[in-house]
């Protein structure tokens, strides 16, 4: 994984100044927040990882690239209405990039398998990045292109790419679903392992 390192880090250096939303407050200072959108999996999974990196303000799961309005989790699993399961992440960019965002995003799935994550199968499962303007979109393409020259998996990359639409939020349930339930049978037999990977290959990078 160190030349995946080092490709990430010549990235941040290049895109260390990239569009951002800012706001500004009655104190004079600024805020830069963007909103990142992926599909890597479960989002029970991906939710848990994402909420604990520093500069994340929120994390939410949902549904998204589909063609159904308004779908429910019933309607999702069934893999007919196009839609995977995904978490929208509001960020913010002085602290934490959304190229960081990506490493951690290529690095905690498979983006190699297509339509699946582990034991979980479906398109609802497809590994995707839909990007909010260009240069995420650039961004996404350009990281893609060089981890796979330099072979950093043993297969090909199959990340979907593609403009973000419309998020649909998931059932309230949904929502913090690991830190609502550590210890229910799915959060401890595949959260739990991933989450004490990423802890230690990231423990700098986490909110105190």
């Amino acid at each position: 994984m160190k030349k995946f390192t080092l490709i990430i880090f010549a990235f941040t250096l290049i895109n260390s100044f990239g569009q951002a939303a800012i706001t500004k407050n009655n104190d004079m200072a600024y805020t830069t927040f963007e909103t990142a959108t992926f599909a890597n999996g479960c989002f029970w999974c991906t939710e848990a990882v994402f909420q604990l990196l520093n500069g994340v303000e929120s994390v939410t799961s949902g549904y998204t690239g589909g063609t159904l309005k308004n779908p429910t989790y019933r309607e999702i699993t069934t893999g007919r209405t196009g839609h995977a399961e995904a978490i929208q992440i509001k960020f913010d960019a002085s602290k934490i990039s959304f190229q960081e965002i990506l490493e951690v995003f290529f690095s905690t799935h498979d983006p190699t398998t297509l339509n699946r994550q582990g034991y979980d199968v479906g398109t609802q499962y497809r590994s995707a990045i839909f990007y909010h303007n260009l240069e995420q979109k650039e961004i996404a393409e350009n990281l893609i292109s060089a981890l796979t020259n330099a072979n950093i998996f043993n297969k090909p990359i199959v990340t979907e790419v593609t403009e973000f639409d419309v998020f649909y939020k998931a059932e309230e349930y949904h929502q913090n679903y690991y830190n609502n339930n550590k210890t229910q049978g799915y959060c401890m037999a595949v959260i739990n392992p991933k989450l004490e990977k990423f802890i230690k290959k990231y423990k700098t990078k986490l909110k105190q």
